[in-house]
């Protein structure tokens, strides 16, 4: 069962038992991943005006790695209104989105740790011989489809950039 089906079965099923919050989150998840298929198609059908409607549908669903990429924004989007609740001492709004951000993370490829992660950006460092942090994009572009949904972006790009930092003497 593909991730996509997985969140409809879900959703179905949280409908069905009144989880309403669950049911929100998911509604809205399917939401979003059906929008990135619009574009995808209408990307598509404008590369190619020849495909019939059948084929265009079939090319402009979602591989795994874009709907993992759907969840990971939506996840993110949550972490930033927790951190925004926090600061405004909004703990009504704050449990909420803390509670739909569990909901999301149960859909997301297990994370790693900042330990794993530093591991494989070192490993990328000395696979494109990168030496100081001018050379942070190859780096990052090498890293990135290793680890993408699995770390956030700004964790990797901060751990990369300490890595590439000249060590200073104690």
């Amino acid at each position: 069962m593909s991730l996509k089906e997985k969140i409809q079965k879900d959703l179905a099923e949280a409908v069905k038992e009144k989880r309403e919050l669950e049911a929100l989150v998911l509604r809205s998840l399917a939401a979003s991943i059906l929008n990135r298929e619009k574009e995808k198609r209408y990307k598509i059908s404008k590369q190619k005006p020849e495909l019939k409607e059948e084929e265009l549908k079939k090319e402009s669903e979602l591989t795994e790695e874009e709907v993992i990429e759907v969840i990971s924004l939506e996840a993110k989007k949550r972490k930033e209104a927790i951190l925004e609740y926090e600061k405004a001492q909004r703990l009504d709004l704050l449990k909420k989105e803390k509670e739909e951000l569990e909901i999301l993370n149960k859909y997301l490829p297990e994370q790693l740790t900042e330990e794993e992660i530093k591991k494989l950006a070192q490993e990328a460092i000395e696979k494109v011989g990168a030496k100081d942090p001018k050379e942070m994009g190859k780096v990052m572009g090498e890293l990135m489809p290793k680890i993408k949904g699995r770390a956030e972006g700004a964790l990797v790009s901060k751990i990369v950039k300490e890595l590439l930092s000249p060590k200073k003497n104690d």
